[in-house]
Parts: structure tokens; C-alpha cells; sequence
């Protein structure tokens, strides 16, 4: 989805002070609900595995070819170079769309942080901490990271001379380690997202008082010396 569909960065503070508090406010609320959305959602945890799954077919190729080139028949290598070829037609692709995921989740990063520091409104940004989501790729990135992990070591020590060619182990070890990468980067987007819940929470009120006392502008003083009343 290209960067244009993202909301718009919020107003400078000098001239969210002429507009409407209201419409800031449910302009904030909704653009943060839809970026926390784009950052968190199922969608993006299984776009990671969809590049994942084309890194692993890709890698797929080149471990074949790898092992047709250490045949010695023509034909194989005839075929290693089919297998070469194609396994980089898919991993060049599946690297530019990995690279263009990365920038967006920079920009959406971006925009949400400056939203949440236009303004507080604890009842609205309680919905913001979303523990389902994070636990959800905690858990998606957990376990696929582990077999990873497991694959790469276990087909490196269970490798034995005669018995396996360096294809083949190169092969496991790779899917292993792109299982294992990816993995660690859901892990990461989960604990960034658990850790800024903390920081952002850790001091805010609670409760519908904390609320206006946040998004309440401050009253400027009468000329007899009171407070003029202002609607929020």
C-alpha cells in the first residue's frame, strides 16, 4: 500500500490551537486506531511470513542448484543453472518488497508517535496497549524463530561426511537461519510495541478526569483576575 494512503502527519501545536479540539481529538483517536492497525495487525504478521515463505522458496533453489552443480553429469548442471536462475529471480524481488515493508513500517512508526504526542486522551489511548495484538506475534514469532534455530544447528551437527552433500546441509542451514531471522523480527516489533506501552502509560492518569484534565486547554485569566470559561 503505498505511503500516500498513510494519515497525515498532525498540525503543528501553533495552529492545533485554532482549530476545533473536538475534530483534533477524533482525528487523533482514529489515526492512531488505524496506524496501530497497520503496525500491529494480523495483515502485517502474515505479510511477514508471505516474505518469509518466498525467501525459503527462493533459498529453495539455490540449495538445488548448489547440489546439481556438485554432480559432475552435464545435464545436472544444466539443470543447477535453471535452478540458480530462478532462485534469483525470486530472491531479488522477495528483497525489494522486504526492503519496501521495512520503509513503511518506519513511516507508519513515524506518524504514530507524533499523533500520540499531539495530545492525551488516556480513555481513548487505553485501546492503544492492544496485548492481544502484541501476544499474537509473540507467539507467531516465537515458535517459527525456534524451529529455525533448531533446523540450522541440528542439520550443521548431524552432518556427516559421505553421507550428505555440502547442498544439501547449506540448504537446511539457510532455511533454518531465514526462518530464525524472521522470527527475531517479529520478536523485536513485539517487545518495541510492549515497550513503548510502558513509557507512554507509566504516567498518564486514569479515568474519564485524567482525560479532560490532558485534552482540557488552559484557561486564559480574566481581566478581574478569574478564570474565563472555555467549552471543551
Amino acid at each position: 500500500m503505498p505511503s500516500r494512503d498513510l494519515p497525515p502527519p498532525p498540525p503543528p501545536a501553533h495552529l492545533r490551537e485554532w482549530l476545533d479540539e473536538t475534530v483534533v481529538r477524533a482525528d487523533r483517536a482514529r489515526f492512531l486506531s488505524d496506524l496501530s492497525r497497520r503496525g500491529l495487525g494480523p495483515g502485517r504478521l502474515l505479510l511477514l511470513w508471505a516474505v518469509t515463505a518466498v525467501f525459503a522458496l527462493g533459498w529453495s533453489f539455490v540449495g538445488m542448484a548448489v547440489m546439481a552443480f556438485e554432480s559432475e553429469d552435464p545435464l545436472e548442471s544444466l539443470f543447477g543453472t535453471l535452478f540458480g536462475v530462478i532462485g534469483l529471480g525470486v530472491l531479488v524481488p522477495a528483497g525489494f518488497w522486504f526492503a519496501c515493508g521495512a520503509r513503511r513500517d518506519r513511516e507508519v512508526r513515524r506518524l504514530f508517535h507524533a499523533w500520540f504526542e499531539a495530545g492525551r486522551d488516556p480513555v481513548a489511548d487505553a485501546r492503544l496497549r492492544v496485548p492481544g495484538r502484541s501476544l499474537m506475534w509473540l507467539v507467531g514469532s516465537l515458535l517459527p524463530a525456534a524451529f529455525g534455530l533448531w533446523t540450522a544447528f541440528a542439520s550443521a551437527a548431524r552432518a556427516e561426511p559421505g553421507s550428505e552433500t555440502y547442498g544439501e546441509v547449506a540448504s537446511f542451514i539457510g532455511l533454518g537461519m531465514i526462518l530464525w531471522i524472521a522470527g527475531l523480527l517479529g520478536l523485536a516489533k513485539a517487545g518495541a510495541h510492549y515497550r513503548w506501552a510502558v513509557r507512554a502509560f507509566r504516567t498518564t492518569p486514569s479515568g474519564a478526569a485524567g482525560a479532560a484534565a490532558l485534552v482540557a486547554p488552559v484557561a486564559p485569566a480574566a481581566p478581574g483576575g478569574g478564570p474565563v470559561e472555555r467549552p471543551v
